[in-house]
């Protein structure tokens, strides 16, 4: 019988190299990609004197990787389809003062959608990543008339990466592959010393190459306007000045430094008068909301669950499942959630299972 043909993106990191070497030996025929994402040549324009991406050290990795399990790789470049649909939506999110995910862009728009594509077109069957999330297959019920796989969290709670991925589709699904996400770490790591491959010791990756370790301020500063303007308390005191609105996200502490009580953390941004709204301490109850709302819905089943449903949600990928009723472009939180962040994304949960969401556009304000 023909193997089915797999192009699994390799990153240069154990997750990737680990879900390459399961799928090997499992049967399947295995074809490495290295995603060019963002590389000196990038660099050249949109870091400035920062320090560089280490995309060859990747590459270098995924050479070695390849070596030893003994396949095919090479090197694919979306460097275009980076800058205009992640690193711009970056710029243009911080711009109108959200906070935004390029994480969940590349995920959506890069390696499901542009890798994705690229690959059924080449002729593969599937493509595989080392993602920690999982896809099932829906019991034989009715809800089976409608889809027949879902997104399930990663085994390893704490490197759960379902949240990144809540865009995916049916159609997606069916051509996509989570080696590992089934396992957790631990054993990912000694399955990578099994395989005797060269990175089963390399430290996991930071973020993204374009944000990384540097300076946010420095960067960002190099490709937007930020004037400073006032920073004033929520009874409309004004306290001092901030250095730019694109510098600061909600629930922030670091870089407002006033002296006296505090410390101060960044409760609104107010683009239309260029201002910074603070307020002390880290529970203070002008940080809190009871309700967002959201746009831009997406749900994996391809339908959404109800009108109004109860569900669990993460309004960030660290946040704690908060549990809520969503009624319409509206979730209602059943406990005050701490620094709702508009352009930030809301990821809805029953159980396991991964059902859908949308991007974060007003909060509850108290203020």
């Amino acid at each position: 019988m023909t193997k089915i043909q797999v192009a699994v993106a390799l990153s240069g990191g154990v997750d990737s190299a680990v879900a390459a070497a399961l799928l090997q030996q499992q049967g399947y025929a295995v074809t490495g990609f290295y995603m060019k994402n963002w590389s000196d040549e990038a660099d050249a324009h949109y870091r400035g004197t920062v320090q560089p991406c280490p995309w060859q050290n990747d590459l270098a990795d995924v050479a070695a990787i390849c070596a030893q399990l003994g396949i095919d790789w090479q090197s694919i470049n979306f460097e275009k389809d980076y800058r205009t649909k992640v690193f711009q939506y970056f710029l243009e999110e911080i711009q109108a003062g959200r906070t935004p995910n390029p994480d969940i862009m590349c995920n959506t728009q890069i390696k499901f959608l542009s890798f994705l594509d690229k690959m059924l077109n080449l002729g593969y069957d599937k493509i595989a990543t080392g993602h920690y999330a999982r896809i099932t297959t829906v019991p034989a019920t009715a809800v089976a008339t409608r889809h027949n796989l879902m997104l399930q969290r990663g085994r390893d709670s704490n490197k759960d990466q379902s949240y990144f991925i809540y865009h995916l589709n049916q159609a997606q699904l069916k051509h996509i592959i989570f080696p590992i996400g089934g396992m957790l770490k631990a054993q990912v790591r000694q399955l990578a010393s099994n395989f005797h491959l060269p990175v089963a010791n390399k430290p996991d990756s930071q973020g993204l190459c374009f944000i990384g370790d540097i300076n946010f301020k420095a960067f960002v500063g190099q490709y937007l306007q930020a004037e400073p303007g006032p920073m004033q308390l929520v009874d409309g005191t004004i306290v001092g000045q901030h250095s730019g609105l694109p510098y600061y996200t909600i629930g922030q502490r670091h870089g407002i430094a006033l002296g006296g009580t505090g410390p101060y953390y960044v409760v609104d941004k107010r683009i239309n008068n260029n201002t910074l709204i603070i307020a002390p301490g880290s529970n203070n109850p002008a940080l809190l909301s009871n309700w967002f709302t959201f746009s831009s819905g997406h749900w994996i089943s391809g339908q959404r669950p109800a009108d109004t449903f109860n569900c669990t949600v993460k309004i960030r990928y660290r946040s704690a499942d908060i549990n809520c009723t969503v009624r319409g472009e509206r979730v209602e939180l059943h406990q005050p959630a701490r620094a709702v962040t508009p352009g930030q994304f809301a990821v809805f949960y029953d159980g396991a299972q991964v059902l859908g969401g949308g991007v974060i556009v007003d909060r509850e304000l108290l203020v």
